[in-house]
């Protein structure tokens, strides 16, 4: 417990301070945004691009781990996408954005010190295999589940033209698609971009957890915590029971197997809030969404552990 404590309570400190800054009229909103949007335009896509271009992509790999957590993934978005629709009458746009909820999981900021802690450094090849093709594969399903319906009713190519633009405006995906560039072509990122890149980075993941903090204060969660429990139990309880029952079914070598269950667990990422934010829909699930299954994780997590133990 102290292990999670350790590794949880820093992020939940950080979300705060951005909270009590912006609670308090010590920080104004209007610079929340501008935090927010350097996060997201351009400090967390350097974040994915230097880490992909970085990537030993030749490391060892098993296909029955991909199968089992990105099926898991998939099922979780699904059953996030209509258990929104069908129990909670959601307009169709806030419905793929609380499924994007349940899909993605905070593979980086929780999952790879959880599993290095609980592991060891040695045994994170699981994680790093995941983590390679995460955030292609979730905003991809995301950004075409979106663009479908909201372009409802159009051809099949103006769909795709849709799809497409989206895809490629998102500056997300363009640095995932430029870091595979980078890694798959062996161009050598000079030493002083490179230096760069990573002061950029270092603000990453801080600017984005204050920036939610500060988005917390207008999105209360009355009125929605339904919607957020069903997002809290399919990302930290289904997500990793599917794993465990598909990688054991398909004999996922044991070191694997746990990163992929423990990956599975952790609770949504600051990137279900990008997301939900790129679109303008299902906002307020999103942010509580990320808080309350952060904070419910410190016993989820504990709880798959000891089973894996």
């Amino acid at each position: 417990m102290q292990t999670l404590l350790d590794v949880i309570l820093p992020v939940f400190l950080v979300i705060g301070f951005g909270y009590l800054a912006v609670w308090r009229g010590l920080f104004p909103l209007s610079g929340v945004d501008g935090v927010l949007r350097f996060a997201q335009s351009f400090a967390v896509p350097c974040l994915l691009f230097q880490a992909i271009a970085n990537l030993d992509l030749g490391a060892s790999s098993d296909a029955g781990l991909m199968i089992s957590y990105y099926t898991g993934a998939a099922i979780c978005f699904t059953l996030g996408l209509f258990g929104a629709r069908l129990l909670f009458k959601r307009d169709w746009e806030d419905c793929v954005a609380i499924g994007f909820c349940c899909l993605f999981s905070n593979s980086v900021l929780l999952g790879l010190p959880i599993s290095e802690r609980a592991y060891g450094a040695e045994n994170l090849t699981g994680n790093y295999t995941i983590i390679a093709i995460h955030s292609p594969f979730c905003y991809g399903l995301g950004i075409t589940v979106m663009e479908f319906v909201r372009n409802r009713g159009q051809s099949r190519l103006m769909l795709a033209r849709s799809v497409a633009r989206a895809m490629f405006n998102n500056p997300l995906v363009i640095a995932i698609l430029a870091g595979f560039a980078v890694n798959l072509s062996g161009i050598i990122i000079p030493s002083v971009l490179d230096d760069a890149l990573s002061l950029i980075v270092r603000a990453a993941l801080p600017a984005a957890l204050f920036a939610l903090g500060g988005v917390l204060v207008q999105y209360k969660p009355e009125g929605d915590m339904k919607a957020i429990a069903m997002v809290c139990c399919i990302g930290l309880l289904l997500h990793p029971a599917i794993m465990w029952l598909m990688g054991t079914a398909l004999s996922v070598p044991h070191d694997l197997f746990r990163s992929g269950v423990i990956t599975a667990a952790m609770a949504p990422g600051f990137n279900a809030y990008i997301f939900a934010n790129m679109y303008g829909r299902g906002r307020r699930v999103a942010a509580s969404s990320v808080l309350i299954a952060t904070g419910s994780s410190i016993f989820t997590v504990w709880l798959w552990l000891t089973l894996l133990a």
